[in-house]
Protein backbone atom coordinates (compact mmCIF):
# COMPACT_ATOMS: atom_id res chain seq x y z
CA UNK A 1 0.00 0.00 0.00
CA UNK A 2 1.44 3.40 -0.98
CA UNK A 3 1.69 6.11 1.65
CA UNK A 4 -0.35 8.46 -0.51
CA UNK A 5 2.34 11.11 -0.83
CA UNK A 6 3.07 12.81 -4.13
CA UNK A 7 6.54 11.35 -4.67
CA UNK A 8 5.23 7.80 -4.95
CA UNK A 9 3.10 8.42 -8.05
CA UNK A 10 6.25 8.19 -10.22
CA UNK A 11 4.62 7.45 -13.57
CA UNK A 12 2.01 10.14 -13.16
CA UNK A 13 4.66 12.51 -11.89
CA UNK A 14 6.76 11.98 -15.02
CA UNK A 15 3.68 12.42 -17.20
CA UNK A 16 2.49 15.52 -15.36
CA UNK A 17 5.85 17.23 -15.87
CA UNK A 18 6.50 16.08 -19.44
CA UNK A 19 3.18 16.95 -21.09
CA UNK A 20 2.66 20.46 -22.51
CA UNK A 21 1.29 22.73 -19.80
CA UNK A 22 -1.68 23.72 -21.96
CA UNK A 23 -2.82 20.08 -22.14
CA UNK A 24 -3.16 19.57 -18.39
CA UNK A 25 -6.79 18.76 -17.56
CA UNK A 26 -7.07 18.00 -13.83
CA UNK A 27 -10.85 17.42 -13.85
CA UNK A 28 -10.55 13.75 -14.79
CA UNK A 29 -12.34 11.34 -12.44
CA UNK A 30 -9.89 8.55 -13.35
CA UNK A 31 -7.00 10.61 -11.94
CA UNK A 32 -8.81 10.97 -8.62
CA UNK A 33 -9.80 7.30 -8.49
CA UNK A 34 -6.11 6.40 -8.93
CA UNK A 35 -5.07 9.06 -6.35
CA UNK A 36 -2.79 10.35 -9.11
CA UNK A 37 -3.87 13.99 -9.48
CA UNK A 38 -1.29 15.35 -7.02
CA UNK A 39 1.65 15.99 -9.41
CA UNK A 40 -0.62 17.72 -11.93
CA UNK A 41 -1.79 20.16 -9.26
CA UNK A 42 1.77 20.55 -7.97
CA UNK A 43 2.93 21.61 -11.45
CA UNK A 44 0.00 23.98 -11.94
CA UNK A 45 0.66 25.68 -8.59
CA UNK A 46 4.29 26.21 -9.60
CA UNK A 47 3.94 27.11 -13.27
CA UNK A 48 0.36 28.13 -14.06
CA UNK A 49 -1.74 28.69 -10.92
CA UNK A 50 -4.63 30.18 -12.92
CA UNK A 51 -4.84 27.60 -15.69
CA UNK A 52 -7.19 27.39 -18.65
CA UNK A 53 -8.29 23.99 -19.97
CA UNK A 54 -9.79 24.51 -23.40
CA UNK A 55 -11.18 21.04 -24.06
CA UNK A 56 -13.28 19.10 -21.59
CA UNK A 57 -16.52 17.14 -21.85
CA UNK A 58 -18.28 19.90 -19.87
CA UNK A 59 -16.66 22.74 -21.77
CA UNK A 60 -13.62 24.94 -21.13
CA UNK A 61 -12.83 25.95 -17.57
CA UNK A 62 -10.30 27.78 -15.42
CA UNK A 63 -8.44 25.97 -12.60
CA UNK A 64 -7.62 28.04 -9.52
CA UNK A 65 -5.03 25.98 -7.66
CA UNK A 66 -3.33 28.18 -5.03
CA UNK A 67 -4.70 28.80 -1.54
CA UNK A 68 -4.87 32.60 -1.62
CA UNK A 69 -6.32 32.75 -5.14
CA UNK A 70 -9.03 30.27 -4.12
CA UNK A 71 -9.82 32.44 -1.08
CA UNK A 72 -10.06 35.50 -3.35
CA UNK A 73 -12.58 33.77 -5.63
CA UNK A 74 -14.55 32.06 -2.86
CA UNK A 75 -15.10 35.27 -0.89
CA UNK A 76 -16.04 37.39 -3.92
CA UNK A 77 -19.61 36.37 -4.69
CA UNK A 78 -20.16 39.72 -6.40
CA UNK A 79 -17.92 38.62 -9.28
CA UNK A 80 -18.04 34.83 -9.03
CA UNK A 81 -21.59 33.47 -9.02
CA UNK A 82 -22.78 30.12 -7.71
CA UNK A 83 -25.98 30.21 -9.78
CA UNK A 84 -26.54 27.14 -11.91
CA UNK A 85 -24.46 24.57 -10.05
CA UNK A 86 -21.40 23.94 -7.89
CA UNK A 87 -19.64 21.12 -9.79
CA UNK A 88 -17.77 21.14 -13.09
CA UNK A 89 -20.31 18.62 -14.39
CA UNK A 90 -23.49 19.89 -15.96
CA UNK A 91 -26.72 18.79 -14.29
CA UNK A 92 -28.10 15.52 -15.65
CA UNK A 93 -31.48 15.64 -17.37
CA UNK A 94 -33.16 18.20 -19.58
CA UNK A 95 -34.78 20.53 -17.05
CA UNK A 96 -31.60 22.40 -16.15
CA UNK A 97 -29.85 22.46 -12.79
CA UNK A 98 -31.83 21.85 -9.63
CA UNK A 99 -32.10 25.06 -7.60
CA UNK A 100 -30.50 24.78 -4.14
CA UNK A 101 -29.21 27.42 -1.78
CA UNK A 102 -25.52 26.53 -2.23
CA UNK A 103 -26.05 27.27 -5.96
CA UNK A 104 -27.68 30.64 -5.34
CA UNK A 105 -26.40 34.16 -4.78
CA UNK A 106 -27.61 36.62 -2.14
CA UNK A 107 -30.13 37.59 -1.02
CA UNK A 108 -32.00 34.32 -1.70
CA UNK A 109 -29.04 32.17 -0.64
CA UNK A 110 -28.76 33.90 2.73
CA UNK A 111 -32.46 33.59 3.55
CA UNK A 112 -32.68 29.87 2.69
CA UNK A 113 -29.44 28.98 4.47
CA UNK A 114 -30.65 30.81 7.58
CA UNK A 115 -33.83 28.69 7.59
CA UNK A 116 -31.96 25.37 8.05
CA UNK A 117 -28.93 26.53 10.04
CA UNK A 118 -30.61 26.10 13.50
CA UNK A 119 -30.42 22.30 12.90
CA UNK A 120 -26.63 22.53 13.22
CA UNK A 121 -26.44 25.31 15.83
CA UNK A 122 -24.13 24.82 18.84
CA UNK A 123 -27.22 24.26 21.02
CA UNK A 124 -28.55 21.52 18.77
CA UNK A 125 -25.12 19.88 18.43
CA UNK A 126 -24.94 19.69 22.24
CA UNK A 127 -28.25 17.79 22.14
CA UNK A 128 -27.05 15.52 19.32
CA UNK A 129 -23.66 14.64 20.80
CA UNK A 130 -24.80 12.03 23.38
CA UNK A 131 -26.93 10.32 20.70
CA UNK A 132 -24.03 10.25 18.22
CA UNK A 133 -21.76 8.88 20.96
CA UNK A 134 -24.20 6.13 21.90
CA UNK A 135 -24.57 5.10 18.25
CA UNK A 136 -20.82 5.22 17.63
CA UNK A 137 -20.27 2.96 20.64
CA UNK A 138 -22.84 0.43 19.43
CA UNK A 139 -21.39 0.39 15.91
CA UNK A 140 -17.85 -0.12 17.22
CA UNK A 141 -18.89 -2.80 19.73
CA UNK A 142 -20.51 -4.76 16.90
CA UNK A 143 -17.34 -4.98 14.77
CA UNK A 144 -15.60 -8.35 14.32
CA UNK A 145 -12.19 -8.90 15.90
CA UNK A 146 -9.46 -10.54 13.80
CA UNK A 147 -11.60 -10.63 10.64
CA UNK A 148 -11.46 -8.47 7.54
CA UNK A 149 -14.41 -6.14 6.98
CA UNK A 150 -15.25 -3.02 5.00
CA UNK A 151 -14.82 0.03 7.24
CA UNK A 152 -16.69 2.28 4.79
CA UNK A 153 -19.84 0.18 4.95
CA UNK A 154 -19.79 -0.91 8.58
CA UNK A 155 -18.70 2.34 10.25
CA UNK A 156 -18.40 5.47 8.09
CA UNK A 157 -21.65 5.03 6.17
CA UNK A 158 -23.53 3.75 9.18
CA UNK A 159 -22.78 6.58 11.60
CA UNK A 160 -23.33 9.38 9.06
CA UNK A 161 -26.57 7.80 7.76
CA UNK A 162 -27.92 7.54 11.31
CA UNK A 163 -27.13 11.21 11.96
CA UNK A 164 -28.67 12.33 8.66
CA UNK A 165 -31.84 10.33 9.33
CA UNK A 166 -32.11 12.11 12.69
CA UNK A 167 -31.65 15.55 11.09
CA UNK A 168 -34.41 14.77 8.57
CA UNK A 169 -36.45 12.94 11.25
CA UNK A 170 -36.97 9.91 9.01
CA UNK A 171 -37.16 6.31 10.31
CA UNK A 172 -33.75 4.81 11.02
CA UNK A 173 -34.67 1.79 8.88
CA UNK A 174 -34.64 4.17 5.88
CA UNK A 175 -31.16 5.56 6.61
CA UNK A 176 -29.42 3.55 3.88
CA UNK A 177 -31.84 4.97 1.32
CA UNK A 178 -30.32 8.35 2.14
CA UNK A 179 -26.81 6.95 1.57
CA UNK A 180 -27.86 5.35 -1.71
CA UNK A 181 -29.57 8.48 -3.02
CA UNK A 182 -26.59 10.61 -2.04
CA UNK A 183 -24.29 8.28 -4.00
CA UNK A 184 -26.61 8.33 -7.03
CA UNK A 185 -26.56 12.15 -7.08
CA UNK A 186 -22.79 12.23 -7.65
CA UNK A 187 -22.39 8.92 -9.55
CA UNK A 188 -21.17 8.78 -13.14
CA UNK A 189 -23.00 6.30 -15.40
CA UNK A 190 -21.12 3.08 -16.12
CA UNK A 191 -19.03 3.15 -12.94
CA UNK A 192 -20.94 0.49 -11.01
CA UNK A 193 -23.85 2.24 -9.31
CA UNK A 194 -25.90 3.35 -12.33
CA UNK A 195 -25.69 2.40 -16.00
CA UNK A 196 -27.27 5.46 -17.61
CA UNK A 197 -28.60 8.97 -17.07
CA UNK A 198 -32.09 7.53 -17.63
CA UNK A 199 -31.61 5.15 -14.70
CA UNK A 200 -30.38 8.05 -12.57
CA UNK A 201 -33.48 10.07 -13.42
CA UNK A 202 -35.72 7.11 -12.54
CA UNK A 203 -34.07 6.80 -9.11
CA UNK A 204 -34.55 10.56 -8.67
CA UNK A 205 -38.30 10.07 -9.18
CA UNK A 206 -38.39 7.70 -6.19
CA UNK A 207 -36.10 9.98 -4.14
CA UNK A 208 -38.31 13.01 -4.97
CA UNK A 209 -41.52 11.15 -4.11
CA UNK A 210 -40.17 10.07 -0.71
CA UNK A 211 -39.31 13.63 0.31
CA UNK A 212 -42.48 15.12 -1.20
CA UNK A 213 -44.46 12.79 1.06
CA UNK A 214 -42.41 13.99 4.06
CA UNK A 215 -43.02 17.64 3.12
CA UNK A 216 -46.77 17.00 2.96
CA UNK A 217 -46.70 15.37 6.39
CA UNK A 218 -44.62 18.14 8.01
CA UNK A 219 -46.39 21.11 6.43
CA UNK A 220 -49.68 19.88 7.95
CA UNK A 221 -48.18 19.26 11.40
CA UNK A 222 -46.83 21.52 14.13
CA UNK A 223 -43.34 22.94 13.36
CA UNK A 224 -40.48 20.84 14.73
CA UNK A 225 -36.68 21.02 14.75
CA UNK A 226 -35.93 18.73 11.80
CA UNK A 227 -34.69 20.03 8.45
CA UNK A 228 -37.87 19.22 6.50
CA UNK A 229 -40.14 20.86 9.04
CA UNK A 230 -37.87 23.92 9.02
CA UNK A 231 -38.19 24.18 5.23
CA UNK A 232 -41.94 23.47 5.28
CA UNK A 233 -42.66 26.15 7.90
CA UNK A 234 -39.86 28.68 7.20
CA UNK A 235 -41.20 32.04 6.11
CA UNK A 236 -38.76 32.18 3.18
CA UNK A 237 -39.09 28.54 2.13
CA UNK A 238 -42.65 27.32 2.77
CA UNK A 239 -43.84 28.56 -0.65
CA UNK A 240 -40.82 27.35 -2.63
CA UNK A 241 -41.36 25.45 -5.87
CA UNK A 242 -41.21 21.63 -5.59
CA UNK A 243 -37.99 21.52 -7.67
CA UNK A 244 -36.35 24.03 -5.37
CA UNK A 245 -37.37 22.05 -2.28
CA UNK A 246 -35.98 18.90 -3.86
CA UNK A 247 -32.78 20.72 -4.84
CA UNK A 248 -32.25 21.70 -1.21
CA UNK A 249 -32.95 18.13 -0.09
CA UNK A 250 -30.29 16.89 -2.54
CA UNK A 251 -27.84 19.45 -1.15
CA UNK A 252 -28.55 18.50 2.48
CA UNK A 253 -28.36 14.77 1.70
CA UNK A 254 -25.00 14.96 -0.08
CA UNK A 255 -23.62 17.58 2.32
CA UNK A 256 -24.68 15.58 5.36
CA UNK A 257 -23.45 12.26 4.04
CA UNK A 258 -20.52 12.23 1.61
CA UNK A 259 -18.18 14.63 3.31
CA UNK A 260 -18.23 13.28 6.87
CA UNK A 261 -18.34 9.67 5.76
CA UNK A 262 -15.27 10.04 3.54
CA UNK A 263 -13.33 11.92 6.20
CA UNK A 264 -14.06 9.18 8.78
CA UNK A 265 -12.64 6.65 6.32
CA UNK A 266 -9.79 9.01 5.45
CA UNK A 267 -8.80 9.32 9.11
CA UNK A 268 -8.25 5.57 9.41
CA UNK A 269 -6.25 5.52 6.17
CA UNK A 270 -4.12 8.57 7.08
CA UNK A 271 -3.23 7.15 10.50
CA UNK A 272 -2.29 3.82 8.91
CA UNK A 273 -0.09 5.55 6.35
CA UNK A 274 1.53 7.57 9.15
CA UNK A 275 2.07 5.13 12.05
CA UNK A 276 4.11 7.69 13.99
CA UNK A 277 1.04 9.95 14.06
CA UNK A 278 -1.21 7.03 15.08
CA UNK A 279 1.16 6.29 17.97
CA UNK A 280 1.11 9.98 18.95
CA UNK A 281 -2.71 9.92 18.98
CA UNK A 282 -2.92 6.75 21.11
CA UNK A 283 -0.48 8.22 23.60
CA UNK A 284 -2.34 11.54 23.72
CA UNK A 285 -6.08 11.34 22.96
CA UNK A 286 -6.22 15.07 23.68
CA UNK A 287 -4.93 15.50 20.12
CA UNK A 288 -8.22 14.21 18.64
CA UNK A 289 -9.67 17.66 17.79
CA UNK A 290 -6.43 18.68 16.08
CA UNK A 291 -6.25 15.30 14.27
CA UNK A 292 -9.83 15.83 13.06
CA UNK A 293 -8.95 19.20 11.49
CA UNK A 294 -5.75 17.84 9.95
CA UNK A 295 -7.71 14.92 8.45
CA UNK A 296 -10.31 17.27 6.97
CA UNK A 297 -7.47 19.19 5.28
CA UNK A 298 -5.57 16.07 4.22
CA UNK A 299 -8.68 14.34 2.87
CA UNK A 300 -10.46 17.40 1.35
CA UNK A 301 -13.71 15.44 0.89
CA UNK A 302 -15.02 17.76 -1.85
CA UNK A 303 -12.20 18.34 -4.31
CA UNK A 304 -13.63 21.42 -5.98
CA UNK A 305 -16.39 24.00 -6.24
CA UNK A 306 -17.40 25.84 -9.37
CA UNK A 307 -18.28 29.48 -10.02
CA UNK A 308 -19.29 31.50 -13.11
CA UNK A 309 -17.66 34.89 -13.70
CA UNK A 310 -20.23 37.71 -13.82
CA UNK A 311 -17.71 40.14 -15.33
CA UNK A 312 -14.17 40.20 -16.69
CA UNK A 313 -11.73 39.76 -13.82
CA UNK A 314 -7.96 39.61 -13.57
CA UNK A 315 -6.32 37.13 -11.20
CA UNK A 316 -2.82 35.68 -11.26
CA UNK A 317 -1.96 37.68 -14.36
CA UNK A 318 -4.80 36.11 -16.35
CA UNK A 319 -8.08 37.66 -17.47
CA UNK A 320 -11.13 35.53 -16.76
CA UNK A 321 -13.95 36.61 -19.06
CA UNK A 322 -17.59 37.16 -18.17
CA UNK A 323 -19.43 33.82 -18.43
CA UNK A 324 -16.32 31.67 -17.95
CA UNK A 325 -16.46 28.59 -15.73
CA UNK A 326 -14.07 28.80 -12.78
CA UNK A 327 -13.09 25.76 -10.69
CA UNK A 328 -11.64 26.30 -7.22
CA UNK A 329 -9.53 23.24 -6.48
CA UNK A 330 -9.70 22.99 -2.69
CA UNK A 331 -7.75 19.75 -2.95
CA UNK A 332 -4.84 21.69 -4.47
CA UNK A 333 -5.07 24.76 -2.23
CA UNK A 334 -4.83 22.49 0.81
CA UNK A 335 -1.40 21.37 -0.45
CA UNK A 336 -0.03 24.86 -1.18
CA UNK A 337 3.40 25.05 0.48
CA UNK A 338 3.44 28.85 0.30
CA UNK A 339 0.64 28.92 2.90
CA UNK A 340 0.76 25.55 4.70
CA UNK A 341 4.09 24.27 5.95
CA UNK A 342 5.01 20.78 4.71
CA UNK A 343 1.48 20.36 3.26
CA UNK A 344 1.89 16.82 1.90
CA UNK A 345 2.69 15.51 5.37
CA UNK A 346 -0.05 14.37 7.75
CA UNK A 347 0.78 16.01 11.10
CA UNK A 348 -1.91 15.70 13.76
CA UNK A 349 -0.40 18.32 16.08
CA UNK A 350 0.11 21.08 13.52
CA UNK A 351 0.33 24.59 14.89
CA UNK A 352 -2.74 25.72 12.89
CA UNK A 353 -4.68 22.58 11.91
CA UNK A 354 -7.87 24.51 11.10
CA UNK A 355 -6.08 26.46 8.37
CA UNK A 356 -7.59 24.66 5.37
CA UNK A 357 -10.05 25.19 2.54
CA UNK A 358 -12.13 22.02 2.88
CA UNK A 359 -15.25 23.80 4.16
CA UNK A 360 -14.97 26.69 1.71
CA UNK A 361 -14.99 30.35 2.69
CA UNK A 362 -17.30 33.33 2.51
CA UNK A 363 -21.08 33.06 2.35
CA UNK A 364 -20.98 29.45 1.12
CA UNK A 365 -18.81 28.08 3.94
CA UNK A 366 -20.15 24.63 4.83
CA UNK A 367 -23.21 25.08 7.06
CA UNK A 368 -22.64 21.71 8.79
CA UNK A 369 -18.89 22.00 9.37
CA UNK A 370 -19.20 21.77 13.18
CA UNK A 371 -21.41 18.69 12.90
CA UNK A 372 -18.80 17.03 10.68
CA UNK A 373 -16.08 17.78 13.22
CA UNK A 374 -18.31 16.55 16.06
CA UNK A 375 -18.95 13.17 14.42
CA UNK A 376 -15.25 12.67 13.68
CA UNK A 377 -14.23 13.65 17.20
CA UNK A 378 -16.78 11.37 18.84
CA UNK A 379 -16.01 8.31 16.71
CA UNK A 380 -12.28 8.63 17.53
CA UNK A 381 -12.90 9.18 21.23
CA UNK A 382 -14.87 5.93 21.19
CA UNK A 383 -12.34 4.06 18.99
CA UNK A 384 -9.44 4.86 21.32
CA UNK A 385 -11.39 3.52 24.31
CA UNK A 386 -11.84 0.17 22.57
CA UNK A 387 -9.13 -0.70 20.07
CA UNK A 388 -5.34 -0.38 20.21
CA UNK A 389 -5.22 -0.26 16.41
CA UNK A 390 -7.26 -0.56 13.22
CA UNK A 391 -5.21 -1.94 10.33
CA UNK A 392 -5.95 -1.12 6.69
CA UNK A 393 -5.12 -4.34 4.81
CA UNK A 394 -5.36 -3.28 1.17
CA UNK A 395 -5.35 -0.15 -0.96
CA UNK A 396 -8.87 1.33 -0.66
CA UNK A 397 -11.16 1.58 -3.67
CA UNK A 398 -11.64 5.28 -4.34
CA UNK A 399 -14.67 7.00 -5.83
CA UNK A 400 -14.65 7.72 -9.58
CA UNK A 401 -15.22 11.47 -9.31
CA UNK A 402 -13.32 14.74 -9.54
CA UNK A 403 -15.86 16.28 -7.12
CA UNK A 404 -16.39 13.80 -4.26
CA UNK A 405 -12.97 12.70 -3.02
CA UNK A 406 -13.87 9.56 -1.18
CA UNK A 407 -13.85 5.81 -0.74
CA UNK A 408 -16.16 3.08 -1.99
CA UNK A 409 -14.49 0.37 0.05
CA UNK A 410 -11.68 0.06 2.58
CA UNK A 411 -10.82 -3.36 4.03
CA UNK A 412 -9.54 -3.34 7.60
CA UNK A 413 -8.79 -5.73 10.44
CA UNK A 414 -9.06 -4.96 14.15
CA UNK A 415 -6.58 -7.37 15.79
CA UNK A 416 -7.77 -7.01 19.40
CA UNK A 417 -9.82 -5.06 21.90
CA UNK A 418 -8.25 -3.04 24.70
Amino acid sequence: MSDGNIDLTKDHRAKAYSMPLAEINPAQPALFQADAMWPYFERLRKEDPVHHTTEHEFGPYWSITKYNDIMAVDTNHGVFSSEGGITIANQAGGAGPLPMFIAMDPPKHDIQRKTVSPAVSPMNLAVLEPLIRERAGKILDGLPIGEEFDWVDKVSMELTAMTLATLFDVPQQDRRKLTYWSDVVTAAPGQGLIDSIEEKMQIFVEYHAYFTDLWNQRVNAEPKGDLISMLAHGEATRNMEPREYFGNIVLLTVGGNDTTRNTISGSVLALNQNPDQYKKLRENPGLIPSMVSETIRWQTPLAHMRRIALQDYEIGGKTIRKGDKVIMWYVSGNRDDEVIENPNAYIIDRERPRQHLSFGFGIHRCVGNRLAELQLRVIWEEILKRYPTIQVVEEPKRVYSSFVKGYERMKVVIPARI
